[in-house]
Protein backbone atom coordinates (compact mmCIF):
# COMPACT_ATOMS: atom_id res chain seq x y z
CA UNK A 1 0.00 0.00 0.00
CA UNK A 2 1.40 3.32 -1.01
CA UNK A 3 2.39 5.96 2.13
CA UNK A 4 1.71 8.93 0.35
CA UNK A 5 1.08 11.77 2.19
CA UNK A 6 -2.59 12.10 2.85
CA UNK A 7 -3.70 15.53 3.47
CA UNK A 8 -6.53 16.68 5.75
CA UNK A 9 -8.34 18.37 2.52
CA UNK A 10 -7.56 19.13 -1.09
CA UNK A 11 -8.67 22.34 -2.85
CA UNK A 12 -11.64 21.55 -5.55
CA UNK A 13 -10.04 22.70 -8.52
CA UNK A 14 -12.10 23.40 -11.98
CA UNK A 15 -10.74 22.09 -15.31
CA UNK A 16 -7.91 24.12 -16.51
CA UNK A 17 -8.48 23.73 -19.98
CA UNK A 18 -12.22 25.37 -19.09
CA UNK A 19 -10.56 28.01 -17.19
CA UNK A 20 -8.77 29.49 -19.72
CA UNK A 21 -11.91 30.46 -21.90
CA UNK A 22 -12.74 32.85 -18.87
CA UNK A 23 -9.60 34.22 -18.85
CA UNK A 24 -9.47 34.75 -22.48
CA UNK A 25 -12.73 36.69 -21.91
CA UNK A 26 -11.38 38.82 -18.68
CA UNK A 27 -8.22 39.93 -21.00
CA UNK A 28 -9.98 41.07 -23.90
CA UNK A 29 -12.47 42.80 -21.54
CA UNK A 30 -9.85 44.42 -19.84
CA UNK A 31 -11.73 44.95 -16.52
CA UNK A 32 -10.21 43.23 -13.52
CA UNK A 33 -11.74 44.24 -10.87
CA UNK A 34 -14.72 46.81 -9.57
CA UNK A 35 -17.56 44.90 -9.55
CA UNK A 36 -16.76 43.74 -12.87
CA UNK A 37 -19.01 41.02 -15.08
CA UNK A 38 -18.08 37.89 -13.62
CA UNK A 39 -18.42 39.37 -9.91
CA UNK A 40 -21.93 40.07 -10.77
CA UNK A 41 -22.84 37.13 -12.52
CA UNK A 42 -21.37 35.11 -9.88
CA UNK A 43 -23.50 37.00 -6.90
CA UNK A 44 -26.23 36.39 -9.31
CA UNK A 45 -25.28 32.77 -8.95
CA UNK A 46 -24.52 31.98 -5.70
CA UNK A 47 -27.96 33.84 -4.64
CA UNK A 48 -29.56 31.16 -6.84
CA UNK A 49 -27.56 28.14 -5.16
CA UNK A 50 -27.53 29.06 -1.84
CA UNK A 51 -31.09 30.17 -1.78
CA UNK A 52 -30.40 33.55 -0.35
CA UNK A 53 -31.52 36.90 -1.40
CA UNK A 54 -28.86 39.58 -1.62
CA UNK A 55 -25.32 38.12 -1.31
CA UNK A 56 -21.88 40.21 -1.44
CA UNK A 57 -18.47 39.35 -2.52
CA UNK A 58 -15.34 40.02 -0.91
CA UNK A 59 -11.42 38.93 -1.38
CA UNK A 60 -11.79 36.95 1.81
CA UNK A 61 -13.96 35.61 4.55
CA UNK A 62 -12.87 37.66 7.41
CA UNK A 63 -13.37 41.24 5.46
CA UNK A 64 -17.43 39.74 5.39
CA UNK A 65 -17.24 39.94 9.26
CA UNK A 66 -15.67 42.91 9.66
CA UNK A 67 -17.90 44.81 7.70
CA UNK A 68 -21.07 43.15 8.87
CA UNK A 69 -20.03 44.16 12.48
CA UNK A 70 -19.60 47.76 10.48
CA UNK A 71 -22.53 47.67 8.59
CA UNK A 72 -25.00 46.93 11.91
CA UNK A 73 -23.27 48.89 13.91
CA UNK A 74 -22.53 46.88 16.75
CA UNK A 75 -20.15 48.07 19.35
CA UNK A 76 -19.71 47.10 23.25
CA UNK A 77 -20.20 43.39 23.96
CA UNK A 78 -20.88 40.54 21.45
CA UNK A 79 -21.61 36.66 22.73
CA UNK A 80 -19.73 34.41 20.70
CA UNK A 81 -18.26 30.53 21.08
CA UNK A 82 -14.49 30.30 21.60
CA UNK A 83 -14.28 26.70 19.39
CA UNK A 84 -13.60 28.26 16.18
CA UNK A 85 -11.23 29.87 13.80
CA UNK A 86 -9.73 32.99 15.38
CA UNK A 87 -11.04 35.46 12.52
CA UNK A 88 -14.70 34.57 14.15
CA UNK A 89 -13.44 37.05 17.35
CA UNK A 90 -10.41 39.12 15.65
CA UNK A 91 -13.23 40.56 13.63
CA UNK A 92 -14.97 41.83 16.90
CA UNK A 93 -11.55 42.85 18.06
CA UNK A 94 -10.60 45.07 14.98
CA UNK A 95 -13.98 46.56 15.12
CA UNK A 96 -13.52 47.27 19.32
CA UNK A 97 -15.96 45.43 20.63
CA UNK A 98 -15.16 42.72 23.65
CA UNK A 99 -16.03 39.14 22.65
CA UNK A 100 -18.20 36.96 25.63
CA UNK A 101 -17.19 33.67 25.31
CA UNK A 102 -20.29 30.97 25.98
CA UNK A 103 -19.32 27.31 26.50
CA UNK A 104 -20.63 24.79 23.46
CA UNK A 105 -23.26 21.78 23.11
CA UNK A 106 -21.16 19.23 23.00
CA UNK A 107 -23.51 16.90 20.38
CA UNK A 108 -22.71 19.78 17.86
CA UNK A 109 -19.95 21.91 19.23
CA UNK A 110 -21.78 24.88 18.58
CA UNK A 111 -22.89 27.48 20.91
CA UNK A 112 -25.07 26.10 23.49
CA UNK A 113 -28.15 28.67 23.52
CA UNK A 114 -29.29 27.49 27.00
CA UNK A 115 -26.00 29.32 28.09
CA UNK A 116 -26.30 32.71 26.08
CA UNK A 117 -29.06 34.67 28.38
CA UNK A 118 -26.26 34.60 30.94
CA UNK A 119 -23.81 36.02 29.33
CA UNK A 120 -26.18 38.70 28.07
CA UNK A 121 -25.20 42.13 29.94
CA UNK A 122 -26.43 45.96 29.28
CA UNK A 123 -23.59 46.27 26.79
CA UNK A 124 -24.50 43.34 25.03
CA UNK A 125 -25.61 44.16 21.57
CA UNK A 126 -25.28 41.05 19.15
CA UNK A 127 -24.87 37.41 19.16
CA UNK A 128 -22.26 35.38 16.89
CA UNK A 129 -22.82 32.01 16.44
CA UNK A 130 -20.63 29.89 14.09
CA UNK A 131 -22.13 26.97 11.75
CA UNK A 132 -19.14 24.80 13.55
CA UNK A 133 -18.58 21.96 10.90
CA UNK A 134 -21.24 23.11 8.98
CA UNK A 135 -24.06 21.53 11.67
CA UNK A 136 -26.57 23.98 11.99
CA UNK A 137 -26.79 26.54 14.82
CA UNK A 138 -30.04 26.07 17.12
CA UNK A 139 -31.21 29.04 14.79
CA UNK A 140 -34.90 29.37 16.22
CA UNK A 141 -34.10 29.61 19.99
CA UNK A 142 -30.97 31.95 19.74
CA UNK A 143 -33.35 34.24 17.58
CA UNK A 144 -35.83 34.32 20.24
CA UNK A 145 -33.15 35.35 22.62
CA UNK A 146 -31.87 37.86 20.02
CA UNK A 147 -35.61 39.48 19.94
CA UNK A 148 -36.80 39.26 23.17
CA UNK A 149 -33.11 41.50 24.19
CA UNK A 150 -33.27 43.26 21.12
CA UNK A 151 -29.84 41.75 19.70
CA UNK A 152 -28.50 41.51 16.35
CA UNK A 153 -27.59 37.87 15.11
CA UNK A 154 -24.38 37.55 12.67
CA UNK A 155 -23.72 34.08 12.08
CA UNK A 156 -20.23 32.83 11.00
CA UNK A 157 -21.02 30.35 8.47
CA UNK A 158 -17.88 29.30 7.08
CA UNK A 159 -18.06 25.90 7.11
CA UNK A 160 -22.09 26.32 5.66
CA UNK A 161 -22.00 26.64 2.34
CA UNK A 162 -24.96 24.67 0.51
CA UNK A 163 -26.23 23.55 3.93
CA UNK A 164 -30.08 23.61 4.52
CA UNK A 165 -32.50 22.09 7.01
CA UNK A 166 -35.96 21.57 6.10
CA UNK A 167 -35.07 23.17 2.21
CA UNK A 168 -34.27 26.30 3.99
CA UNK A 169 -30.83 27.41 3.68
CA UNK A 170 -29.05 27.98 6.82
CA UNK A 171 -27.14 31.08 5.86
CA UNK A 172 -30.27 32.73 5.63
CA UNK A 173 -30.80 33.22 9.16
CA UNK A 174 -29.96 36.20 11.48
CA UNK A 175 -29.41 39.53 10.37
CA UNK A 176 -26.37 38.54 8.30
CA UNK A 177 -24.38 35.35 7.89
CA UNK A 178 -20.92 35.62 6.16
CA UNK A 179 -19.13 32.74 3.92
CA UNK A 180 -15.66 31.68 3.29
CA UNK A 181 -14.35 29.77 -0.07
CA UNK A 182 -10.80 29.66 1.07
CA UNK A 183 -9.47 26.95 -0.86
CA UNK A 184 -9.86 24.40 1.86
CA UNK A 185 -13.52 24.91 2.26
CA UNK A 186 -16.08 22.97 0.09
CA UNK A 187 -16.36 25.32 -2.11
CA UNK A 188 -13.65 27.78 -2.72
CA UNK A 189 -12.61 31.01 -5.30
CA UNK A 190 -9.25 30.23 -4.04
CA UNK A 191 -9.44 32.89 -1.65
CA UNK A 192 -12.64 34.80 -1.26
CA UNK A 193 -15.65 35.42 1.32
CA UNK A 194 -19.04 36.36 0.80
CA UNK A 195 -21.50 37.92 3.24
CA UNK A 196 -25.52 37.43 2.93
CA UNK A 197 -28.19 39.51 3.81
CA UNK A 198 -31.72 40.13 3.87
CA UNK A 199 -32.74 43.47 1.80
CA UNK A 200 -31.76 45.23 -0.64
CA UNK A 201 -30.87 48.55 1.19
CA UNK A 202 -28.36 46.81 3.42
CA UNK A 203 -26.58 44.95 0.55
CA UNK A 204 -25.90 48.57 -1.18
CA UNK A 205 -24.72 49.58 2.18
CA UNK A 206 -21.99 46.64 2.02
CA UNK A 207 -20.90 47.29 -1.64
CA UNK A 208 -20.08 51.09 -0.02
CA UNK A 209 -18.18 49.41 2.53
CA UNK A 210 -16.14 46.80 1.08
CA UNK A 211 -14.86 49.69 -1.91
CA UNK A 212 -13.36 52.52 0.77
CA UNK A 213 -16.98 53.47 1.08
CA UNK A 214 -17.94 55.06 -1.96
CA UNK A 215 -20.78 56.33 -3.35
CA UNK A 216 -20.25 57.27 -6.84
CA UNK A 217 -16.93 58.76 -8.05
CA UNK A 218 -16.98 62.17 -5.74
CA UNK A 219 -18.88 60.52 -2.71
CA UNK A 220 -18.01 58.63 0.29
CA UNK A 221 -20.69 57.84 2.48
CA UNK A 222 -18.44 55.56 5.20
CA UNK A 223 -15.11 54.72 6.43
CA UNK A 224 -15.10 51.62 4.00
CA UNK A 225 -12.52 48.76 3.55
CA UNK A 226 -11.03 47.28 0.37
CA UNK A 227 -12.65 44.29 0.26
CA UNK A 228 -13.39 43.43 -3.65
CA UNK A 229 -13.18 40.50 -5.68
CA UNK A 230 -11.50 40.03 -8.68
CA UNK A 231 -12.83 39.02 -11.56
CA UNK A 232 -10.55 36.19 -12.26
CA UNK A 233 -11.67 34.88 -8.75
CA UNK A 234 -15.15 35.46 -9.23
CA UNK A 235 -14.67 33.58 -13.18
CA UNK A 236 -12.85 30.54 -10.97
CA UNK A 237 -16.22 30.52 -8.73
CA UNK A 238 -18.10 30.61 -11.23
CA UNK A 239 -16.38 27.50 -12.80
CA UNK A 240 -16.61 25.62 -9.25
CA UNK A 241 -20.11 25.82 -8.80
CA UNK A 242 -20.36 23.58 -11.64
CA UNK A 243 -18.52 20.90 -9.90
CA UNK A 244 -19.32 21.37 -6.36
CA UNK A 245 -22.73 19.27 -6.01
CA UNK A 246 -20.19 16.02 -7.52
CA UNK A 247 -17.56 16.90 -4.92
CA UNK A 248 -19.88 17.16 -1.71
CA UNK A 249 -21.37 13.90 -2.72
CA UNK A 250 -18.12 12.54 -2.65
CA UNK A 251 -17.47 13.74 0.74
CA UNK A 252 -20.64 12.05 1.80
CA UNK A 253 -19.74 8.56 0.62
CA UNK A 254 -16.34 9.01 2.78
CA UNK A 255 -18.72 10.11 5.34
CA UNK A 256 -20.26 7.24 5.08
CA UNK A 257 -17.52 4.83 5.36
CA UNK A 258 -15.55 6.77 8.28
CA UNK A 259 -18.95 6.02 10.27
CA UNK A 260 -19.31 2.56 9.14
CA UNK A 261 -16.11 1.51 9.64
CA UNK A 262 -15.15 3.17 12.75
CA UNK A 263 -18.42 2.61 15.04
CA UNK A 264 -17.43 0.15 16.93
CA UNK A 265 -13.90 1.46 17.50
CA UNK A 266 -14.12 1.84 21.73
CA UNK A 267 -13.07 5.13 23.10
CA UNK A 268 -13.68 7.25 19.35
CA UNK A 269 -17.12 9.13 18.77
CA UNK A 270 -18.06 11.29 15.97
CA UNK A 271 -20.95 13.28 15.03
CA UNK A 272 -23.93 11.57 12.84
CA UNK A 273 -25.70 13.19 9.79
CA UNK A 274 -28.92 15.91 11.92
CA UNK A 275 -32.72 15.13 10.95
CA UNK A 276 -33.89 17.73 8.10
CA UNK A 277 -30.57 18.27 7.48
CA UNK A 278 -28.87 18.57 4.09
CA UNK A 279 -25.29 18.28 4.92
CA UNK A 280 -21.98 19.49 2.65
CA UNK A 281 -19.54 17.35 4.60
CA UNK A 282 -16.98 19.67 4.93
CA UNK A 283 -15.33 18.06 7.72
CA UNK A 284 -15.34 14.58 9.75
CA UNK A 285 -14.11 15.02 13.35
CA UNK A 286 -13.54 12.47 15.59
CA UNK A 287 -13.55 12.96 19.41
CA UNK A 288 -10.81 10.23 21.10
CA UNK A 289 -11.61 9.20 25.00
CA UNK A 290 -8.17 8.62 26.17
CA UNK A 291 -9.10 5.94 28.81
CA UNK A 292 -11.38 3.84 26.94
CA UNK A 293 -9.13 4.32 23.53
CA UNK A 294 -5.87 3.39 25.31
CA UNK A 295 -3.80 6.79 24.31
CA UNK A 296 -4.48 10.18 23.80
CA UNK A 297 -5.70 12.58 20.85
CA UNK A 298 -1.99 13.72 20.94
CA UNK A 299 -0.34 10.67 20.83
CA UNK A 300 -2.54 9.02 18.19
CA UNK A 301 -2.43 12.63 15.96
CA UNK A 302 1.30 11.84 15.79
CA UNK A 303 1.50 8.14 15.09
CA UNK A 304 -1.13 9.37 12.07
CA UNK A 305 1.59 12.20 10.72
CA UNK A 306 3.93 9.37 11.04
CA UNK A 307 2.28 7.03 8.66
CA UNK A 308 1.90 10.28 6.52
CA UNK A 309 -1.74 10.88 7.23
CA UNK A 310 -2.35 14.54 8.20
CA UNK A 311 -5.60 15.32 10.72
CA UNK A 312 -5.99 18.01 11.83
CA UNK A 313 -6.77 19.54 15.73
CA UNK A 314 -9.74 21.29 14.86
CA UNK A 315 -10.45 23.42 17.26
CA UNK A 316 -6.86 23.36 19.25
CA UNK A 317 -6.23 25.39 21.16
CA UNK A 318 -9.82 27.47 21.87
CA UNK A 319 -9.77 31.35 20.74
CA UNK A 320 -9.95 32.05 24.67
CA UNK A 321 -6.54 30.07 24.94
CA UNK A 322 -5.04 32.64 23.19
CA UNK A 323 -3.06 35.65 24.58
CA UNK A 324 -5.22 38.32 23.14
CA UNK A 325 -8.05 36.89 24.87
CA UNK A 326 -7.36 34.84 27.56
CA UNK A 327 -7.20 37.83 30.34
CA UNK A 328 -10.93 38.19 29.69
CA UNK A 329 -12.97 37.05 32.47
CA UNK A 330 -15.40 34.82 30.00
CA UNK A 331 -12.69 32.86 28.89
CA UNK A 332 -12.00 31.22 32.18
CA UNK A 333 -11.87 27.30 32.11
CA UNK A 334 -14.54 26.79 34.66
CA UNK A 335 -17.10 29.11 32.21
CA UNK A 336 -15.69 26.62 29.08
CA UNK A 337 -15.90 23.11 30.30
CA UNK A 338 -17.36 21.44 26.89
CA UNK A 339 -15.55 23.48 24.58
CA UNK A 340 -12.14 22.51 26.73
CA UNK A 341 -13.49 18.69 26.75
CA UNK A 342 -13.95 18.95 22.76
CA UNK A 343 -10.86 21.21 21.53
CA UNK A 344 -8.47 18.71 24.02
CA UNK A 345 -10.32 15.38 21.98
CA UNK A 346 -11.18 16.38 18.74
CA UNK A 347 -9.09 15.14 15.12
CA UNK A 348 -10.38 16.10 12.16
CA UNK A 349 -9.49 13.36 9.43
CA UNK A 350 -9.06 13.88 5.99
CA UNK A 351 -12.26 14.82 4.31
CA UNK A 352 -11.68 15.96 0.55
CA UNK A 353 -13.60 14.94 -3.11
CA UNK A 354 -10.49 13.94 -4.27
CA UNK A 355 -9.54 11.13 -1.31
CA UNK A 356 -8.99 7.53 -3.10
CA UNK A 357 -10.89 4.37 -1.37
CA UNK A 358 -7.42 3.18 -0.55
CA UNK A 359 -6.71 6.68 0.87
CA UNK A 360 -9.29 5.80 2.96
CA UNK A 361 -8.62 2.75 3.85
CA UNK A 362 -5.22 3.96 5.30
CA UNK A 363 -6.64 6.37 7.25
CA UNK A 364 -9.20 4.29 9.22
CA UNK A 365 -6.51 1.70 9.28
CA UNK A 366 -4.62 4.37 11.47
CA UNK A 367 -7.90 5.09 13.83
CA UNK A 368 -8.17 1.09 14.39
CA UNK A 369 -4.35 0.56 15.17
Amino acid sequence: MSDKQITVTSPLLPPLDEFFSYLEDIWDKKWLTNNGYYHQELERALCEYLKVPYISLFTNGTLPLICALQALRISGEVITTPYSFVATTHSLWWNGIKPVFVDIDPQTCNIDPDKIEAAITPKTTAIMPVHVYGKPCNTEKIQEIADKYGLKVIYDAAHAFGVEVGGKSIIDAGDMSTLSFHATKVYNTIEGGALVCHDEKTKQRIDYLKNFGFADETTVVAPGINGKMDEIRAAYGILNLKYVDRAIEARHQIAIRYRRELRNVSGISFMEDMPGVKHNYSYFPIFVNAEQYGMTRDELYFKMREANVFGRRYFYPLISEFSTYRGLSSANPENLPNAYRMANSVICLPMHHALSKDEVGRVIEQVKK
